[in-house]
């Protein structure tokens, strides 16, 4: 069934919509060739595009050569504001962007252990709301907020799950109370990788696992270039699945004894202790003797060689590789999605180091082929996935017709 001239003009207007945010300013011929629409079709476009105020002309293309120059039409930037919260155990951040998702302001305050939930929330908000006079935007048009647990696929909201903060959840609530803004949560190892995916280590792929591992351990599925969030949004609990090597099994209630027991922060710092080192210099001297190998001057014996790891260093990485490897494994052996991305505090401190041992110990017990990166965005990509969150929020709503999402 062919399309109705109105859905026509909205499926052109998203698609040039999107490609002057992709490219950057455009003139009327360059979105013609890209487009592929008549020369009419596109001048009535960009006229349309302009009356609704998210299309202006910023500047000229042109003026190497003879004849009037071409106007350049860019999105409208200021036309709607972006805020993205990463909202973790001891801390928030957050990041304000127009709608191009070019960042204006960002900050960050810790939030102690044994503060209040009301206290706490509070601290937040005023964070945001600093944050955005900051960036010098009225008002916000759509909110993000990563958060660790388990989001409700029926209702979008942070279920109530024991071990996490209480104001976490408080949080969403008063931001939906407070804001006259869409209002978003999503599960911070998920807009990892979003991030990943759309800008990071796994650009390049349509198909990829991300290990989350920091203080808790989790994992996102991505498959066919969409984010899988399973039948009760819990795809990737992987803290949870069952391994060898733990002290018994994980309950519904909690996951000690699970792949979280050999992979979590304090794991973590219990195996580098028994190696004599704390994780965090454990993790980065590893991976900055492996950098300073292959980042030399090329002499006539090959690369200058740098200091290698230490016995202790070496051992260490070893290691914790034999245990990430147990959990990739599993998932591997269920998805093969032929990539996996190790992310999270541990993921990017231990860099291209550790990925590469993990990928090594997992070509042994796995027959499926698999590739091992280290996270391209360490520490940003939860704020950053929520910002794209965001800005797909806001496009979605100002663009028309929306798009396929996350």
């Amino acid at each position: 069934m062919a399309a109705s001239p109105s859905t026509a003009r909205a499926i052109n207007d998203r698609f040039a919509l999107r490609l002057l945010q992709d490219e950057g300013p455009l003139t009327a011929t360059q979105l013609k060739t890209l487009t592929g629409l008549s020369r009419p079709t596109v001048a009535d476009l960009v006229e349309r595009l302009h009356r609704s105020g998210l299309v202006h002309v910023v500047g000229e293309s042109g003026a190497e050569r003879r004849g009037p120059n071409a106007k350049l039409y860019g999105l409208v930037a200021d036309r709607a504001h972006l805020a993205a919260l990463d909202v973790r155990t001891r801390s928030v951040s957050v990041t304000v962007a127009d709608l191009l998702g070019t960042t204006l302001a960002e900050a960050s305050v810790p939030v102690g252990d044994d503060s209040d939930t009301g206290p706490a929330v509070e601290k937040a908000v005023a964070l945001l709301e600093r944050t955005v006079k900051e960036a010098g935007a009225d008002r916000l048009h759509s909110v993000a907020v990563g958060a660790p647990g388990l989001i409700d696929p029926a209702t979008g909201e942070l279920r109530d799950s024991s071990g996490l903060p209480a104001w976490h959840r408080r949080l969403v609530g008063v931001l939906q109370e407070r804001l006259p803004a869409h209002v978003l949560v999503e599960n911070e190892t998920n807009l990892a990788a979003v991030a990943e995916l759309r800008e990071g280590a796994a650009r390049d792929r349509e198909d990829f696992v991300l290990l989350w591992l920091g203080q808790g351990v989790g994992a996102a599925v991505v498959l066919g270039g969409r984010l899988r969030r399973g039948a009760s949004g819990g795809a990737g609990e992987i803290g949870f699945l069952p391994v060898p090597g733990t002290s018994g099994l994980p309950s519904a209630t909690g996951c000690d004894g699970g792949f979280h027991e050999l992979a979590c922060a304090a794991a973590v710092e219990s195996l580098a202790a028994a190696h004599g080192l704390t994780a965090a210099d454990a993790l980065t001297s590893g991976d900055t003797a492996a950098d300073a190998l292959t980042s030399g001057d090329a002499g006539a014996d090959g690369p200058a060689a740098g200091p290698a790891p230490t016995p202790g260093h070496a051992a260490f990485l070893d290691a914790l590789a034999r245990r990430l490897a147990i959990g990739a494994a599993a998932v591997v052996s269920v998805l093969d999605p032929g990539c996996v991305v190790l992310a999270g505090e541990t993921g990017h401190q231990g860099g291209a180091a550790l990925a590469a041992r993990v990928e090594t110990e997992l070509a042994a017990l796995s027959p499926l082929r698999t590739e091992v990166r280290a996270t391209a965005l360490g520490d940003a990509a939860v704020l950053r996935g929520a910002l794209l969150l965001a800005r797909d929020t806001a496009q979605d709503a100002l663009f028309g017709a929306p798009t396929a999402g996350l």
